[in-house]
């Protein structure tokens, strides 16, 4: 059975809240930043497992009465509002009915139990589950449900989009301690200001893993204290702030202590639920969160299909490149969702899904260069959304011409200080690609055709075992379906001026990772505007761009020659030139 992934929603929208910017907003102005963080979590956490059984589990009350009983300073510092005792920013309580709507109708179930925290949940559906299950939370204090008796996991963001899994196995290395008991204790010793959990004052994380790993446990160092051991890292002083605050330490325990019986009212058994696409559809609509949305979507349809046709095991994909499948296979369309038992209703597995259901990618490149010929990559971006991002920063091997510089704002030394082999940045790429291909995952970037053909120069310059045109995914180039859709637009096309034309967010112009993720934008938006191309399938959408590049090539070169350049030749080729 797919892991029961758990999430720990609160931390994660207060997360995206405070790292995703606030200027995004729906149309009645309401920021809706951390909406589309959480919605984006989802998303990945969907394709990264290749199951929709994840659960959204929420705090009923986030000062539990039975916790403050214990510390009444409990979490006392967060509080913005007495009379409400609430910790939440108006800006942030607006979202949540939001998200709830969208998790809702994405067959999402919402749990929580009065009178408890989401880590209370967690830790009651960790126990219940006969399946391995995934936490997913940046709060390290549910590292303390790591044990032997559970198939237990921690999946922590880091930055650049990446997460850090944690396992029981883990701890030894990363914190010093054996399991999820002992880290309790670390963590009671270090205590918490955030939480209003003081700890022992002077005894930090490593002092508190090396206590631990030589007495053993926290009673074994305050019976050691009390003994006036002074050996083990107990100094007289370490010893008697440990004897003075015991009773503290003891209470802090109980209060980080999760219950493991709450009454959620949810089975787990019947995960994943039914998910209402016309709702979600809906509930989006007016939100600004259409690309989260669509993301989300995307993610339930390709574990629809993966259900149907699961993927065959990764193998090396062209020419020795690898390229295992991150999630399921897509191909045929169904607007079917999966039901518990993973089967699907309402599905048309004759029709080709169209292009804009499929898992999008955004795509960047900077180089040193404008001629594909001779430029090489700097830095190179993979976007599915604001955090989920893939980066690479390159040592060209030539120096970073100062007009290009300019641009990006890599120096040929910071290049070569930081940046890795050339090869190994094309290889990383290729494997990339390749993955995408596999997955039938959609690539799009702004005037593609330039990314791809320095790519392809790139490969033949490094990696001429691989063969590049055959490991390249379905391509969506936005500058090309922008001028079929709106040929006759006065003004320039570059990537920032189609970006404010529809009013997508391009927060730093020439940086990778923005472009890709303004491209993509652009690209949810010109499907908007033209439903008849939103419904091309993969394979159509490739075809028909490869017309349209043709016939805008054939249409600039005749104009050119009409204003005196009759030599004038404008490569038409698609999707590399």
């Amino acid at each position: 059975m797919k892991p029961l992934v758990l999430l720990d929603t609160p931390a994660l929208y207060y997360r995206a809240f405070y790292s995703v910017p606030d200027s995004i907003v729906n149309d009645d102005g309401q920021p809706v930043n951390a909406v589309r963080g959480v919605v984006d979590t989802v998303a990945q956490m969907i394709r990264r497992f290749d199951s929709a059984r994840v659960v959204a589990t929420m705090d009923a009350d986030w000062r539990p009465a039975f916790r403050t009983a214990i510390m009444p300073e409990y979490k006392a510092a967060r509080v913005k509002d007495e009379e409400a005792g609430t910790e939440i920013p108006p800006e942030l309580a607006g979202q949540l009915p939001i998200l709830y709507r969208v998790l809702t109708a994405a067959g999402i179930p919402i749990a929580e139990a009065a009178g408890t925290e989401a880590d209370d949940v967690i830790a009651t559906m960790a126990a219940e589950s006969r399946s391995p299950v995934v936490i997913v939370s940046p709060d390290r204090d549910l590292l303390a449900l790591l044990d032997s008796d559970s198939d237990v996991s921690v999946l922590r963001p880091r930055k650049g989009g990446e997460w850090e899994a944690l396992s029981e196995a883990d701890l030894p290395e990363a914190y010093g301690v054996p399991d999820g008991t002992r880290y309790r204790e670390l963590a009671a010793l270090r205590g918490d200001p955030s939480d209003g959990l003081p700890g022992a004052p002077g005894i930090g994380e490593k002092t508190a893993a090396t206590l631990l790993e030589n007495f053993g446990s926290l009673d074994s160092i305050i019976r050691a204290a009390k003994s006036g051991v002074k050996t083990g890292g107990l100094s007289p002083k370490r010893a008697a702030t440990i004897i003075e605050v015991e009773d503290t330490l003891h209470k802090t325990l109980e209060v980080m202590r999760c219950l493991t019986d709450v009454d959620h009212g949810i089975d787990l058994e019947t995960i994943p639920h039914t998910a209402d696409f016309a709702a979600l559809e809906a509930a989006a609509a007016g939100q600004n969160i259409r690309r989260s949305v669509d993301n989300l979507i995307s993610a339930l349809e390709s574990v629809t299909r993966s259900r149907r046709a699961p993927a065959a095991a990764a193998a090396p994909g062209p020419s020795g490149v690898s390229a295992s499948t991150r999630t399921g296979a897509a191909g045929s369309r169904s607007s079917g969702v999966t039901d518990a038992n993973g089967s699907t209703s309402t599905a048309d597995s004759s029709v080709a899904a169209p292009w804009i259901r499929s898992r999008l990618v955004g795509f960047d490149l900077e180089t040193t260069g404008v001629e594909p010929e001779t430029a090489r990559i700097v830095t190179a971006a993979f976007v599915d959304s604001a955090s989920v991002v893939r980066t690479w920063l390159a040592d060209p091997g030539i120096e970073i011409p100062e007009a290009a510089r300019a641009v990006h704002g890599i120096t040929t030394e910071y290049a070569q200080a930081n940046g890795a082999r050339a090869v190994d940045v094309v290889t990383e790429l290729c494997a990339t690609f390749a993955a995408l291909r596999d997955e039938d995952a959609v690539v799009v970037g702004h005037n593609v055709v330039y990314d791809l053909s320095v790519m392809a120069a790139e490969v033949a310059r490094h990696r001429p075992d691989i063969d590049f045109p055959s490991i390249i995914p379905t391509i969506i180039d936005t500058f090309v379906v922008d001028k079929q859709i709106d040929p006759y637009r006065r003004g320039k096309r570059t990537l920032i001026e189609t970006a404010k034309t529809y009013r997508v967010e391009l927060l730093d112009a020439h940086d990778a990772s923005a472009d890709a993720l303004a491209a993509l934008d652009i690209s949810r938006a010109l499907a908007e505007k033209s439903t008849e191309i939103a419904a091309l399938s993969n394979a159509e959408i490739m075809a028909a761009q490869g017309d349209w590049r043709r016939s805008q090539a054939a249409g600039l070169q005749s104009w050119l020659r009409k204003k005196g350049n009759a030599d004038a030749i404008v490569d038409g080729s698609w999707p590399m030139s």
